[in-house]
C-alpha cells in the first residue's frame, strides 16, 4: 500500500513545491515508485516535473469530472505525475455542493494504492478545500518551513488545522515532520528559529536541512527536478539526503 503524504504549508514561498518535486524525484532515484499529485492551481509541481500545465485529463478532471485516476497520470523520467492547470482554481467552488466533498480526492486515489510506494500531494499555500481534501486523503503531512519569524508564527495555526482534520475526518493523519528550507547557517535568526523548533517539536524536525540554492531555482525553467539538473549542487545533495532520511523514517 502506498504511503500518502500531503506536503503543505499555508504560507507561500517556503519551498513547498520545490520540496515536493525534488523529494519525489530523489525517492524515484532511490528505486521507489512515486506519484506526484499536483493539487495547487498554479501548477508549478507539474512544470517542475517537465509536464505541461495544459495536459488533460488532470487533477481537475479527477475531482470534478470523475476521470479515472490512471488516465490522468503522466509518466516522466523522474516519477509519475497527475498534473494540474489553472482550471483547478474553480474546483473549490464547484465542490461546495458535492456530498462528502472532503473525501473526493481520497476516493479517487484509492485505485492507485497498490501501484506506488509513495504518493506525494502538492497542496495550495492556504487552508482551502483542496488542502482539506489532501489532508483527508493523506496518511501524514510533511511541512516545509523557512526559518523566519512569520513562518514560526504560522506553524501553530497549521498544527491546529491538522489536529482538527485528524479528529473530525481522518483519524490516521499525523505530522510526518518539518523540513527546514532556504537554510542559511550564517544568519542568527535561522539558528534561533531552528533551535526553537527542535526544542518544542524534537525529532519531528528533520535532521536534513535544505540550503538556499540558485541551481534549485533554475531547474524548473528546464522542466527538470533540481536533484537531476545539477547533481553536484549542495541543494541537490540535501534533497537526496532528505529522501534517505524520509524513507528510513517511513520504514
Amino acid at each position: 500500500m502506498a504511503r500518502i503524504v500531503a506536503i503543505a504549508n499555508q504560507k507561500g514561498g517556503v519551498g513547498k513545491t520545490t520540496t515536493c518535486v525534488n523529494l519525489g524525484a530523489a525517492l524515484h532515484c532511490l528505486g521507489y515508485r512515486v506519484l506526484l499529485v499536483d493539487c495547487d492551481p498554479q501548477g508549478n509541481g507539474s512544470s517542475g516535473m517537465g509536464v505541461k500545465k495544459s495536459s488533460r485529463p488532470n487533477t481537475y478532471d479527477l475531482l470534478i469530472n470523475h476521470a479515472e485516476p490512471e488516465d490522468c497520470i503522466v509518466h516522466t523520467n523522474y516519477g509519475d505525475v497527475i498534473p494540474t492547470g489553472k482550471e483547478l482554481a474553480a474546483a473549490s467552488i464547484e465542490l461546495i455542493g458535492v456530498p462528502n466533498r472532503e473525501y473526493v480526492l481520497k476516493t479517487a486515489l484509492q485505485k492507485l494504492y497498490t501501484d506506488y510506494d509513495y504518493i506525494l500531494i502538492d497542496c495550495p499555500p492556504s487552508l482551502e478545500l483542496l488542502t482539506v481534501d489532501a489532508l483527508v486523503a493523506a496518511d501524514s503531512v510533511l511541512i516545509p518551513m523557512q526559518c523566519e519569524y512569520y513562518a514560526l508564527e504560522g506553524i501553530a495555526d497549521l498544527m491546529t488545522s491538522i489536529k482538527m482534520c485528524s479528529k473530525r475526518m481522518n483519524k490516521r493523519l499525523k505530522v510526518e515532520g518539518i523540513v527546514l528550507t532556504m537554510y542559511d547557517a550564517r544568519a542568527n535568526l535561522t539558528t534561533q528559529v531552528a533551535n526553537e523548533l527542535r526544542k518544542h517539536l524534537g525529532d519531528k524536525v528533520y535532521s536534513t536541512v535544505i540550503p538556499r540554492s540558485i541551481r534549485l531555482s533554475e531547474a524548473p525553467s528546464h522542466g527538470i527536478p533540481g536533484v537531476l539538473y545539477d547533481k553536484a549542487n549542495k541543494g541537490s545533495k540535501a534533497y537526496m539526503a532528505l529522501a534517505e532520511e524520509f524513507s528510513a523514517r517511513c520504514k
